[in-house]
This record gives C-alpha cells, sequence and structure tokens, in this order.
C-alpha cells in the first residue's frame, strides 16, 4: 500500500509540474507560454521575409510541441490577432465578433520585424532539448519588454490559475521609462474592443476591474454599442441582451448587428420604452457590464509566484539593462575579433608572409611558418596567432591578395574603432542607452500600434435589485390562503420585485421574512404583510394586544429589524393569544369589559402612543386586569395632554 501511495504521490506531482510550468502558466522572463514560444522560434528559423502557410508554420513547430497540431493553430491564431509579433495575411478571424479563422491551409502569417528586435537574439538564448531529444528549443527569448504584460494571459492548472490584463504597449515602454529615470506611473489594462473600465479595485494587478461597453444614448428611443468590454464578443453580447428581454427585464422592439471593422449594435426601444429606463438594465443583466478578477501569476526561477504590475514593470527593467549589457560586449567582442582579423589579414598582405610558405612540403610547417611570419609584429595584434587563424587566411583567394586595398582596410578599421568607443560609452552610461532604445521601441510601435483605446472612468456596478423594476403585483388570497405574484382572484396588496423580501405577520401571531413566492401558504386571517426593506422595516412600528393563558391582556410594540430569511418568529410569547395588531400611529386598542357586580367603567380606550416600543423578544404590558368582551382598533387624536 505504501509503494501504491508513494507511485501516485510522485506521479501526481510530476503531472501537476509539468501542467503549471509546460503548459497553462506563462514564464515571467519572456511572457509566453511553451507553445507561444515554439511557435515564434519556428517563425524565426523558417524566417526569410516572405509569407508562410500557418499550415507549414504548424507542421514544423511539431518538432517541438508534442501536444498536436490542433492546440499549435489555436495558438498561432490567438497570438497573431494582438498584432504584435506576428504579420498575417487572410482571414485570422474576428476578436470583436467572434468569427473564427479560416482554416490553416488557407491563410499565411511571417514574423513582424518588432518581434525580433525585443526577443530574437540566439547568442543570448539558452537552449534546451526538445522533447525527443531530435532538437533544440529556447528555454526562454530574451525579452526586452514586459511581453506578459502586453498582450495578457490566462490559463488553469492544478492548484492555480493566471488571468493577466493586457496593457497598452507605449505605456508599458513609458512605465520602464519611468522606472530607469526614479518616477512612478500607474499602469493600467487597456483593450482592442476599447470600452470603459474602472479601476478603482485594480489593486496592481491582483485585484478586478469593471468594464462596460461604451453606449451612445443620445436618441431616447434607440441605443447604439459603439464599443463592447472584455471577455465578451458582439455574438455573444447581442445574446445576453435577447436572453435578458425574454425573461422582462427591459422590452425592445429589435436589435441589429451592423458591425465591421468597427462595433456598431443599435438596440431599438419599445413603444412607451425609453433609453434613460433602459440602460442600468443593460448593465445589469446583460454582458455590457462585467466584473473582471485578475491574478497576476507567473513562472519566475521555476516557481509559480504571484506578482504585481509594478513588481513586473521592475523585473523587466532590470532584465533590459542586463540584455543590453550582454549585446553590447557580445558586439565588441565580435568587433575586436573583426579588428584582429582585418589586422592579421594586413600584415599577411603587406609582408607578404604567404611567400614564406611555398617551399613548405607539409601542413605542419606551413602552420609554424606562418605563425613565425607573424612574431615581430606581435605588438599590433590584439592576441597571438592560432593555427584557427592560419587556416583562415590560407583561404584567402590569390587575386583578393594582388588586388588588395589598403585604403579600405584603414577605413574599415577607423569603423571598428569608431563602434567601439561608441559601445564603450553606451556601457559607462547604460541607463542613457537603455532610454534611448525604448524610444527606439515606441518609435517603431506607432507604426502599428494604436494608443489607448479604453477609457478610463469611475462608476459604481449597477446593483441587480435596483435596476429591476417592481411591476409584478403581490397578491392575497383569504380565502385559500395563498400569497403570491402568481395568485390570482385575490386581493392585490402591492407591487414586488424578484429580488425583494416581504414580511408576513400570520393569525396565530408568528412571523417570517421570505422572498417574494409565486404562491406560499400564509393561512387565512394573516394580519400584515410589507416589503422586508430596512427603510419599510424602520417605519413600521408593530402594535400588538394579545391575551396570556390567565386572560389577561398585553399590548406590545415592536420593530422587526433583525432576522434570518425563511426562519419563523413568534410576535407574542409562546402560550399567548393574538388578538389585534396595527402598525398605525394614531391607533389605539378600545376594549369593551365584560359587566360585572360595581363595575362602573365598561368601555376604555389605549392608545398605542402611550406604550414603549421595545425589541422583539420582550414581554408586553398589561393594558387591565377586567375581563374583555371584545377589543377593536380606533383612531385616536392627541389634544393637548388628553386623547378624544
Amino acid at each position: 500500500m505504501s509503494f501504491v501511495h508513494t507511485l501516485f504521490k510522485h506521479n501526481f506531482l510530476e503531472y501537476a509540474s509539468y501542467v503549471i510550468k509546460e503548459r497553462a502558466i506563462p514564464d515571467l522572463s519572456d511572457g509566453l507560454k511553451p507553445v507561444q514560444r515554439r511557435i515564434l522560434h519556428s517563425l524565426f528559423e523558417v524566417d526569410d521575409g516572405k509569407f508562410h502557410k500557418v499550415a507549414n508554420i504548424v507542421g514544423h513547430c511539431m518538432k517541438y510541441h508534442p501536444h498536436g497540431d490542433s492546440s499549435i493553430y489555436e495558438a498561432l491564431v490567438n497570438l497573431a490577432q494582438t498584432d504584435l509579433f506576428i504579420d498575417k495575411q487572410g482571414n485570422f478571424g474576428n476578436r470583436l465578433t467572434g468569427d473564427e479563422a479560416s482554416a490553416a491551409r488557407y491563410i499565411e502569417c511571417r514574423v513582424h520585424p518588432f518581434a525580433k528586435k525585443i526577443l530574437h537574439n540566439p547568442e543570448l538564448t539558452e537552449y534546451i532539448d526538445s522533447y525527443d531529444g531530435r532538437n533544440r528549443e529556447p528555454a526562454s527569448f530574451p525579452a526586452k519588454i514586459p511581453v506578459i504584460l502586453i498582450h495578457g494571459a490566462e490559463g488553469i492548472a492544478v492548484g492555480m490559475s493566471t488571468k493577466v490584463l493586457p496593457h497598452n504597449l507605449f505605456e508599458v515602454l513609458e512605465a520602464m521609462k519611468a522606472k530607469l529615470t526614479g518616477t512612478s506611473v500607474s499602469l493600467y489594462p487597456d483593450f482592442i474592443g476599447g470600452g470603459i473600465m474602472d479601476v478603482s479595485e485594480y489593486a496592481d494587478g491582483q485585484g478586478k476591474v469593471l468594464v462596460r461597453a461604451k453606449l451612445n444614448t443620445k436618441d431616447p428611443k434607440r441605443i447604439v454599442i459603439e464599443e463592447i468590454p472584455f471577455g465578451t464578443t458582439t455574438e455573444k453580447l447581442i445574446a445576453s441582451i435577447e436572453s435578458a428581454a425574454k425573461k422582462g427585464k427591459f422590452k425592445l422592439a429589435g436589435i441589429y448587428d451592423y458591425t465591421g471593422e468597427r462595433v456598431q449594435i443599435e438596440i431599438h426601444l419599445a413603444r412607451n420604452t425609453y433609453t434613460q429606463d433602459v440602460v442600468d438594465a443593460l448593465y445589469a443583466f446583460t454582458d455590457c457590464e462585467q466584473s473582471i478578477s485578475v491574478n497576476l501569476l507567473v513562472i519566475r526561477d521555476n516557481v509559480p509566484v504571484q506578482m504585481t504590475v509594478t513588481e513586473v514593470i521592475e523585473s523587466h527593467t532590470g532584465q533590459l539593462l542586463r540584455i543590453l549589457k550582454e549585446e553590447l560586449d557580445l558586439e565588441a567582442k565580435q568587433l575586436r575579433e573583426r579588428l584582429h582579423a582585418r589586422t592579421m589579414e594586413r600584415i599577411f598582405v603587406e609582408q607578404r608572409i604567404y611567400k614564406g610558405i611555398e617551399q613548405m612540403r607539409s601542413r605542419d610547417t606551413v602552420i609554424k611558418a606562418v605563425i613565425d611570419g607573424f612574431v615581430p609584429h606581435r605588438k599590433e595584434l590584439t592576441r597571438d596567432v592560432t593555427v584557427e587563424d592560419v587556416e583562415t587566411l590560407l583561404k584567402i583567394p590569390i587575386r583578393r591578395i594582388s588586388l588588395y586595398d589598403i585604403a579600405k582596410y584603414r577605413e574599415e578599421i577607423r569603423e571598428i574603432n569608431r563602434r567601439l568607443k561608441e559601445i564603450a560609452h553606451h556601457l559607462a552610461h547604460l541607463r542613457e542607452y537603455a532610454l534611448d532604445y525604448i524610444d527606439s521601441l515606441i518609435k517603431d510601435a506607432a507604426k502599428f500600434t494604436p494608443k489607448r483605446k479604453t477609457r478610463i472612468v469611475s462608476f459604481e456596478q449597477v446593483d441587480v435589485r435596483e435596476a429591476v423594476g417592481r411591476d409584478a403585483e403581490l397578491c392575497y388570497d383569504n380565502e385559500t390562503g395563498y400569497i403570491g405574484t402568481a395568485v390570482r382572484g385575490g386581493k392585490p396588496l402591492f407591487h414586488v420585485s424578484p429580488y425583494d423580501r416581504i414580511l408576513l405577520i400570520r393569525k396565530d401571531g408568528t412571523y417570517c421574512v421570505i422572498p417574494v413566492p409565486d404562491r406560499y401558504f400564509v393561512g387565512k386571517g394573516m394580519q400584515f404583510c410589507c416589503l422586508a426593506d430596512k427603510e419599510v422595516l424602520e417605519r413600521h412600528i408593530i402594535s400588538a394586544v394579545y391575551q396570556d393563558k390567565k386572560k389577561y391582556l398585553y399590548v406590545k410594540r415592536t420593530k422587526v429589524t433583525q432576522f434570518v430569511t425563511n426562519k419563523q418568529y413568534e410576535l407574542v410569547p409562546k402560550g399567548s393569544r393574538l388578538l389585534k395588531m396595527t402598525t398605525r400611529l394614531s391607533a389605539g386598542f378600545h376594549v369593551t369589559y365584560k359587566e360585572k357586580p360595581r363595575l362602573k367603567v365598561l368601555e376604555e380606550t389605549f392608545p398605542v402612543a402611550d406604550y414603549l416600543v421595545k425589541g422583539n423578544k420582550a414581554a408586553g404590558t398589561r393594558l387591565t386586569t377586567k375581563e374583555a368582551k371584545s377589543i377593536r382598533i380606533v383612531t385616536v387624536q392627541k389634544q393637548g395632554d388628553n386623547y378624544a
């Protein structure tokens, strides 16, 4: 049994780790999931400036991705729709309408130059074996910008999930500049569909945002949806509006979709229905308003970590400085090698070192003769001459030696030295160099990326209860004892909405608060019913007369302000009998006593205002010790200190 337990535990941990790292959660370093990284790697490998059939790219990528062609195709289409890394040609679908892309054999793509500028550098990229060991793929790209914030991400793994909203490329680059200069900026999401957004609870990427469609409400009888919220499409949005209309949330005459490159959905309202009456209901009951919770979870150093937007910007700003330094160091190294090669070539030709190898009969003697020929000129070289250097020199064609141009050589040397000085200056002023680099990215991005599309405003989420009109009539039928909106033939009480609750007081003195029912049995002789709304309950003071087991009369005044829905409560003490009750402040209980010897006062009125309002569980105040014949509720008017 212990073996099985260990086996399952080990296998589950391996499976969970694989799903988390290799499929669902993006890596912080380049902001990509493995399938996205493999797609871009394939595009870099086949890049020749021309468009390639998506089917060919998918096939090429299958060398690296073991999960089938459909997952590669879907990921490629989604990546292309961001218009950041992939140039596309053909029908790649529409993120606004939800239309699907054409089949992979009909559409074409190629890697975007911007992607090459910020991601592609094979000499600085760490490569690992592919799943079958036949090929090498990047562990992650040396990304110079926080890709995770720009195109966003969403994934569900074992025990965790990620939801990162997309941000505007320009604003992300400006945030990186601000970090480099020691200033701070606030960064908020931006969506391709536009719309309006409340970011008061965004919490730097760990909270939520409220997003709404942009509604044109100038026409009192027509609403035009011009932008849609993130997370939906025009098709889903129209379906949600039609569904809400069928449920009676509002009345429509028709809905028409004229969406092309821009969203345009026209909602025509029914007779006697106007724009101002429908807007809140659209936000409350349709996809015109959505609350999106955010969870910025990424893989950092092979471990899933929750981060904030600020921390991501800070991490990538440091990564940008590191990558730029590595690129400059690499270029300087390559230039020094080039300088060494050109100097060797000049000495080899000018000093006629090649003449010394004419009499040599073996490879070793040739190599030794060339190396010895450079000994007097060692000070002119940046390092010692190696066997590899000699092999390179020996491959120089005779024609090139005879036509050697010293002026061209000197110009090339000057250019190399000039560039080496520039690199040294950049390394000494790395932050300024990084700022200039970001400015160049901003200039490039202006050619294909729009400015912010989602407008940031402050608004309150529409309360569904408030958006619903109280248009259902609550009726009570005393003959059957039923109350509800579906009761027919009874007494109309008041209008309610499906989200209201009502207070019911029965004949036996018990009461409860319940949601508005279709049909609910409360019994004959129901004493009282009202909306269980805080303001309504606060306004209604219940005054009741009850009789205890000893036949004494008591009056109790109370308010129902605290309750549990659907729970039964006792208005009067257990074992007592409720006789009369009212909520009128000007009421009084008129008691007629049974005639008895020496009883002079046979009638008496007790104004309810003379008694204190107590808690629900408190006992009442005794009215009289006389035996009552009857009790009725009367209206009393206060005149000075007396009641008439």
